[in-house]
C-alpha cells in the first residue's frame, strides 16, 4: 500500500483517460475532480473498526468485489449530486447529464480500483497484502515494487496524476459546442 498522496496520485493517473472517452473538456474536469477522492474509497477499513470490530484493514474492502458494490451504491448519489449542481452551472454535457448515474458510478469505481492497484504493488510492510479478487481467487496478491512511506513513489505518483491530467486538458481543446 502508499500512502494518501500515493492513492490520490494513482486514482489521478486511472481517471485520465477521460480525456479521451467524454465528449466535453469540461466533463472530464468534473469526472477526474469527483473522482479522485474516491480513490481512498477502500480505506474505509481504517475508520470502520470503531463501529463494526471485526473489520480489518486490507480485508473485504480492499476486493474488487467490494469497491464494485460501494461504487453501485454511492455513484449513482454522485451522480445525480452532479446532476443538480449542473443544474445551476451548466458544466456537464447534456449527455453527462442524461447518464449520470454511470458518470457517478465511473467515477468512483475507476478511483476505488486505482486504490487496490497501489496497494497491490506496495510491499506489505505495516499492512497485510490484499486479496483483492476474493471470493473468486482468495489469496493475497502483491508485487511488492514500492515501500509504504517512500516519499519518492508517493509524491512522484501525485505529481504524475497531476501532471498527466494538466498536460490531457492543455492539449485537449473544446470538442464540444455545449463548452
Amino acid at each position: 500500500m502508499v500512502d494518501v498522496s500515493g492513492h490520490l496520485g494513482m486514482a489521478l493517473l486511472w481517471l485520465a483517460p477521460a480525456w479521451f472517452i467524454v465528449d466535453c473538456r469540461r466533463t472530464a474536469v468534473a469526472f477526474v475532480l469527483v473522482g479522485t477522492p474516491f480513490g481512498m474509497l477502500p480505506d474505509v477499513d481504517l475508520v470502520l473498526p470503531r463501529l463494526v470490530p471485526t473489520v480489518k484493514h486490507h480485508g473485504v474492502f480492499h476486493t474488487v468485489l467490494v469497491v464494485t458494490l460501494l461504487a453501485a451504491a454511492i455513484g449513482p448519489l454522485v451522480g445525480t449530486l452532479l446532476e443538480r449542481i449542473d443544474g445551476e452551472t451548466d458544466w456537464l454535457s447534456t449527455e453527462t447529464v442524461r447518464h449520470s448515474a454511470r458518470f457517478g458510478f465511473l467515477a468512483v469505481w475507476i478511483s476505488g480500483l486505482a486504490h487496490l492497484s497501489a496497494d497491490v504493488l506496495s510491499a506489505p510492510d505495516i499492512a497485510d497484502s490484499i486479496e483483492p479478487f476474493w471470493p473468486i481467487y482468495p489469496h493475497s496478491l502483491g508485487i511488492d515494487l514500492v515501500w509504504y512511506n517512500d516519499p519518492l513513489v508517493n509524491w512522484g505518483l501525485l505529481a504524475a496524476g497531476v501532471l498527466v491530467n494538466v498536460g490531457l486538458y492543455l492539449s485537449t481543446g473544446d470538442r464540444s459546442r455545449s463548452e
